[in-house]
């Protein structure tokens, strides 16, 4: 099976890593293609997992961080979400190479007889299936131009020397063969460790080693340190790693991510990437252009105006706080609204259970410390989760929210766990549960959904994009306000009566809607539950609205309560499409009305209070 000719060169830019894993790839690839996207540049990445594991379905989130969601319903590594958030591009599950797929792959072609009888080896057979994969992937359109992307970014996971990474860097090896000249990039990320306040280069020395003996030499080296790096270690490293100064690059600590593409620009990086990848030769669009400038300058003036700004407290109860990657996309979306918000983000990580009765016999200065940290916060959010444990600490966190009106979202269990504080205080129901909870109690609020089978675990929940659709009796709502000013992108489809153009953060032309009826929103779900229809009567009755169903107007999907700051609970995942310059409409809502600042987000945005007529505030 001959590997297919690439008519029109891809440029690849190859990120991998030495030393320790979990180094900073994600983000620093992320960032490199940030600053390929400000010179108007089209950009997809790839991230290659060594893991064994078909996707990320089934991972522990506590062992392996987040299960990111696509579109097209895959679960997939974090890092895709980091280049979805930064690049503003929409992936697919083919994005993300994992040992699982590939050797899925070549053995269904196996027992196809595609082989033709030949004895199937790792190499060739394997490696030329990794390079016929990224080539044709990579020529997948992501973004709004649906053009052929100019670079493709690929990151490839864990630690070079790892044993499982070793097919992968002989089919990258082979790739940039037949890239090439200048249209391929190596950027190794390694440590720079500080002993005795000594920056020390042996470590970085012996990466760079490994990879060359691998049969790869990189271009740059990304130098991951807690402080910038002296000239006497920058020359230190050319000499014995074989490159020049200015292509040693230094990623010192940060107070946030969204400054490395910012520490990149200032050393020179874009620069070096059009020597080596002859990006100037390439034609670029005057309109791309221009969008990436405006895009560069909105970033910087988003990113720097954190350090001075006020704080803003909001408090995470979940299930797997002891790991934070377990809601890095939570998080994220909470520092896009904070951004926009002009506040600085402060989470304060509160493991559920601890707000549950038997803590406080078992531990009682757990118990009321976890107490005085939620009662404190200016915000209270409780994200999507899986099982039993927490869920009435959870249920607990919910209640104190409801009723001392402090801002709170539910995020898909989130939702369901508001469902079931409310059923049980305000309808009287008082043993209301979940089925996923209590598979036989007598009130099931929440129950599975009926198309979803519980004996098929890989894929087996409601995944990908999927519409709601706002009630009519959803006027009164303020995340539906919010969501009729934002200006629609890739994702959401309005039922308009006219439209006119307008340029979006990132300096892109679309179409702002005038909404002549309830407005149809697409957002991305991960779910194998839903709120019980038989009880939304009762609900309504008692003052809980369901403003937002699916398309057969059986699923709930949003619940908002009126007389409340921001009680909003949302059955999808609205963090899976926040980006760092379009933050989600619910997470901006709930962090503006934690920060005390709903009511000027609410006037910008829609040039009313609460989006409903009520006229201007202070006279904006």
């Amino acid at each position: 099976m001959a590997l297919p000719p690439d008519d029109m060169k891809t440029k690849y830019l190859l990120v991998s890593g030495g030393v320790i894993s979990g180094i900073g790839k994600g983000v620093i690839a992320s960032s490199l293609g940030v600053l390929l996207k400000t010179i108007g540049l089209k950009v997809t990445a790839i991230k290659i997992d060594p893991y064994m594991n078909i996707d990320a379905g089934l991972m522990n989130p506590l062992e392996h961080g987040e299960c990111f969601v696509l579109d097209d319903g895959g679960e997939v590594d974090l890092d895709l979400g980091n280049y979805e958030r930064y690049l503003n591009i929409t992936l697919t599950r083919e994005h993300n190479i994992t040992t699982g797929k590939i050797y899925q792959r070549v053995i269904e072609q196996e027992r196809n007889g595609d082989y033709a009888g030949h004895t199937v080896q790792i190499v060739p057979h394997l490696t030329d299936e990794l390079q016929r994969w990224i080539q044709r992937v990579s020529k997948i359109p992501v973004d709004s131009t649906h053009e052929r992307p100019d670079v493709c970014i690929i990151e490839l996971g864990g630690t070079v020397g790892d044993i499982e990474s070793g097919p992968f860097i002989e089919a990258l090896r082979c790739l940039r063969r037949r890239a090439g000249q200048n249209n391929f990039l190596h950027c190794h990320v390694s440590l720079v460790p500080v002993i005795n306040e000594e920056q020390k280069t042996k470590p970085t020395q012996a990466a760079i080693k490994e990879v060359r003996s691998a049969g790869l030499s990189p271009d740059i080296i990304a130098c991951r340190c807690s402080h910038e790096l002296a000239k006497s270690t920058i020359d230190k490293l050319a000499m014995w790693c074989q490159v020049e100064p200015e292509q040693v690059i230094a990623v010192h600590d940060v107070p946030s991510t969204y400054h490395v593409p910012l520490i990149l620009e200032s050393q020179g990086l874009i620069q070096i990437l059009k020597d080596v990848l002859r990006l100037d030769a390439l034609s670029i669009a005057p309109s791309l252009v221009q969008s990436g400038a405006k895009t560069w300058l909105n970033w910087k003036n988003l990113t720097t105006t954190q350090d001075t700004a006020k704080t803003v407290k909001i408090c995470l109860v979940g299930k797997y706080t002891a790991l934070h990657d377990s809601y890095l996309s939570v998080r994220k979306s909470l520092e896009h609204a904070s951004m926009r918000c002009g506040r600085k983000l402060e989470i304060i990580w509160l493991e559920s259970d601890r707000l549950e009765p038997a803590m406080e016999e078992k531990s009682p200065g757990s118990f009321h410390e976890a107490w005085h940290l939620l009662c404190t916060a200016s915000g209270i959010l409780v994200p999507g989760g899986f099982g039993l444990r927490g869920t009435e600490g959870m249920v607990a966190a919910a209640n104190w929210a409801r009723k001392k009106k402090v801002p709170y979202l539910g995020i898909c269990l989130g939702m369901q766990i508001a469902v079931i504080e409310f059923c049980r205080d305000v309808c009287n129901i008082k043993d209301a549960q979940s089925e996923e909870m209590v598979e036989h109690a007598e009130h099931r609020v929440v129950i599975n959904m009926p198309e979803v089978s519980r004996m098929i675990t890989g894929a087996g929940m409601r995944l990908g994009l999927r519409n709601t659709i706002f009630q009519e009796n959803s006027g009164f709502s303020k995340l539906r306000a919010l969501y009729e000013a934002q200006a629609p992108q890739i994702h959401g489809l309005p039922a308009a009566s006219d439209t006119t153009t307008v340029a979006t953060a990132d300096g892109e032309p679309t179409s702002k809607p005038s909404f002549s009826s309830p407005p149809i929103i697409s957002e991305r779900h991960r779910h194998r539950y839903e709120v019980n229809p038989k009880y939304v009567e009762t609900m309504a009755a008692h003052g809980l609205d369901f403003i937002g169903k699916d398309e057969s107007g059986e699923r709930m999907e949003i619940m908002e309560l009126r007389d409340h700051p921001w009680f909003v609970g949302v059955q999808y995942h609205p963090e899976y499409l926040s980006r760092v310059l379009r933050p989600s409409m619910p997470y901006l809502g709930f962090v503006a009305a934690a920060a005390g600042c709903l009511d000027q987000i609410m006037v910008k945005a829609t040039g009313t209070v609460n989006g409903n007529g009520n006229g201007p505030v202070n006279g904006v």
